[in-house]
């Protein structure tokens, strides 16, 4: 395969031209930028992996995707020299409840960073995750995405409205930890050229000793056109194909020159879902003698993350054609027909179609993608997702494994060695201990929603995610009744809620207007039963909840979610699951970590999204409901803790788990399996 990008013959990369790569370093960025720090960190592992990007002889990867959850907010946090702009704190949030007059009076007061609202969901979050894991384990990776200006959206709830979306605005030029560099990389169209500036944002190791860079391409510059200006303003805007197909084109086709406007030598394209697909038929126009054509599928790599018919994109030809100059349009039909007579290109069959190694992200799912792209099926691998174990394990959780390290041994280097836990389980000190690591998270949910009349004492559901339909986030509430009926019968239940739809996802704002429509039902009995749903979702509360709650609530539909990772996050932290049977927790469900409801996918037909079969699982549901909480209240009597209770027997299953399902161990199979580059 022919090497387009310019060999670096000088692969020491030294702070003297870091801070020349730096736009307007001496007006802005001398002061949190110097020959020592970075906003605080130490330098060296960034001069380090540029060094090793830049390098001849060092293998490296390219890891593009749309959307990156990093989550500054709670890991990792880089510091200002100077005051931050309030754009970018978040000081309060709202709660809608069955308490309305606690709603009237109080908010939720956080003084915390905005998280880099550069994500969506759990696809940018585990590609955060994914860049967090390989500063861990010392991997020469760059990320790839968009700087998005104006996020995702800022949600707000309005009874009788459901979600309103408003337009979220933050200040780039004074987050900590994001550069801009003089690099500006071009992308041409059929109405012109589309000038990207780069900018820097590095992801170090848990130890600080290792860094790796995600590269943001930015359209909004002057000397763009005003349209194209606003290309990078908002992720996922879906009300244009225009938008759609130009997003992409960035992402894919402006994130290859942006790699060789750096000079990095990279060896696997590695692409996170379909979004950017365009940057192979970018590597296939640079190639001048199409003979190489297979060598260079052997350079990309493609992860599938959804079975769900929205994930993935089709275009039509014409649009295609319109938007794109004439070698990507043709390109694009070259590789991405389903059929020959096709009149649409789907970017994930220009993935299926070029990338030597697929991956789907979970075992069930590598089943159903199988099922669904037959032609492709020898090709799809499933390496099953994980989460950064350093990002979502709680304080109380770390001082605990700290402090029976002689059995666990170097946890933190290796979070594999959680394993381990389960030589614990009859150590009734250790016991006492889990235990009250989980008391201790729970008061600090408690705390923070004390005006609400929770109680750290009370079984407490908790449920967030990204809401669409095929995760039916209103199933528990199907039937309100049988809830009241539990609460009555056994003990009183908090549920706790939080979740954004797609701005223009009618079906998954209906959603969220039917949970609010449920809550109000429940106003009567908030004696017995809280429920609560919080605004704006982020990675602050996935934490919150995730380390926090009693019982992990986690029900889509089968088989249509590919892995979901809030589970993971929960069990880090000894919280039970209460799961339908798909994505990740299908591999677990033999593990005793919680209750495992519901309909359960068998055979070769998929079935539909549509059918949501809420009176069966939501019956299963509530047995399981049932059982949870007798056992629950069984374990934690008003605060007097039976030890021999098999809830903490599954609390400690839970941990043993999450020794498994992080990304660590997610990118050493990836690099076994797929990148076959590193040792």
């Amino acid at each position: 395969m022919e090497n387009t990008s310019t060999k670096q013959q000088e692969t020491t990369y030294t702070f003297e031209r870091f801070r020349s790569d730096i736009f307007q370093y001496d007006t802005v960025y001398k002061d949190d930028v110097t020959d020592q720090q970075y906003f605080g960190f130490p330098i060296e592992p960034i001069l380090a992996v540029e060094s090793s990007l830049l390098s001849n002889t060092a293998k490296s990867i390219a890891y593009l995707s749309m959307e990156y959850g990093i989550a500054p907010s709670i890991y990792n946090s880089f510091q200002l020299t100077k005051p931050m702009d309030n754009k970018n704190n978040f000081f309060t949030h709202e709660v809608f409840s069955n308490q309305w007059l606690c709603d009237y009076l109080f908010k939720i007061k956080t003084d915390k960073m905005l998280d880099i609202p550069i994500y969506g969901g759990g696809l940018g979050v585990l590609a955060g995750d994914s860049m967090k894991s390989a500063a861990d384990l010392g991997f020469s990776i760059a990320g790839i995405g968009i700087l998005w200006n104006k996020g995702y959206f800022k949600q707000k709830f309005w009874y009788k409205h459901g979600q309103i979306p408003e337009e979220l605005m933050w200040n780039p030029n004074s987050y900590p930890g994001l550069v801009p560099l003089n690099n500006i990389v071009e992308i041409t169209t059929k109405e012109g050229n589309i000038k990207l500036r780069l900018w820097k944002y590095y992801v170090y190791s848990y130890d600080k000793k290792s860094a790796c860079p995600i590269i943001l391409l930015d359209s909004n510059l002057p000397e763009n056109p005003e349209h194209f200006q606003k290309l990078t303003d908002q992720l996922y805007r879906s009300d244009d194909v225009w938008w759609k197909i130009l997003q992409r084109a960035i992402l894919g086709i402006g994130g290859i020159k942006a790699l060789e406007s750096l000079g990095y030598n990279i060896d696997i394209y590695h692409l996170n879902e379909g979004h950017a697909a365009f940057a192979f038929l970018e590597k296939y126009l640079q190639l001048t003698d199409k003979v190489h054509l297979d060598a260079l599928k052997k350079s990309f790599a493609y992860t599938c993350h959804t079975p769900v018919e929205a994930g993935h994109d089709r275009f039509h030809m014409n649009d295609v054609s319109r938007i794109l100059t004439e070698p990507y349009s043709e390109a694009a039909k070259l590789f991405g027909k389903e059929k020959e007579k096709d009149d649409l290109i789907n970017l994930t069959y220009i993935c299926l179609n070029n990338c030597m190694n697929i991956n789907a992200v979970a075992q069930k799912h590598g089943e159903i993608t199988r099922l669904q792209f037959p032609k492709f099926a020898s090709k799809v691998k499933a390496i099953t997702n994980g989460v950064h174990s350093h990002t979502w394990i709680s304080q109380s959780f770390k001082d605990l494994f700290n402090k029976y390290q002689p059995v666990l041994g170097n946890w933190e280097n290796t979070p594999e060695n959680l394993e381990k836990v389960t030589q614990l389980k009859n150590d009734e000190a250790f016991r006492k201990d889990i235990f009250e690591a989980h008391q201790i998270n729970k008061r600090q949910l408690m705390n923070i929603l004390r005006h609400w009349q929770v109680d750290e004492n009370v079984l407490t559901i908790g449920w967030a995610r990204r809401i669409a339909g095929y995760k039916r986030p209103a199933l528990i509430f199907h039937d309100v009744q049988k809830i009241i009926q539990i609460a009555r019968d056994i003990g009183p239940i908090q549920i706790i809620l939080a979740g954004k739809a797609h701005p223009n996802d009618n079906i998954g704002s209906a959603h969220i207007d039917e949970i609010l429509d449920h809550i109000d039902q429940l106003n009567a009995y908030n004696e017995i039963v809280k429920v609560l749903i919080l605004e704006n979702y982020d990675t602050y509360f996935g934490k919150l909840l995730t380390n926090c709650v009693d019982v992990w609530l986690n029900n889509p539909l089968p088989p249509f979610e590919a892995s979901g990772t809030s589970g993971m996050k929960a069990i880090l932290n000894g919280v039970l699951q209460l799961s339908t049977l798909d994505g990740w927790v299908v591999e677990a469900a033999d593990k005793d970590i919680g209750w495992i409801f519901g309909f359960q996918h068998k055979g070769s037909d998929i079935g539909t999204e549509q059918d949501l079969r809420l009176d069966e699982d939501s019956k299963a549901l509530y047995d399981n409901l049932r059982e949870a909480a007798e056992l629950y209240y069984q374990t934690n009597n008003k605060g007097a803790v039976n030890l021999k209770s098999s809830w903490i027997d599954k609390m400690i299953n839970c941990v043993q788990q999450g020794g498994f399902f992080n990304t660590q161990r997610m990118l050493k199979e990836y690099n076994n399996s797929m990148w076959h580059i590193f040792k």
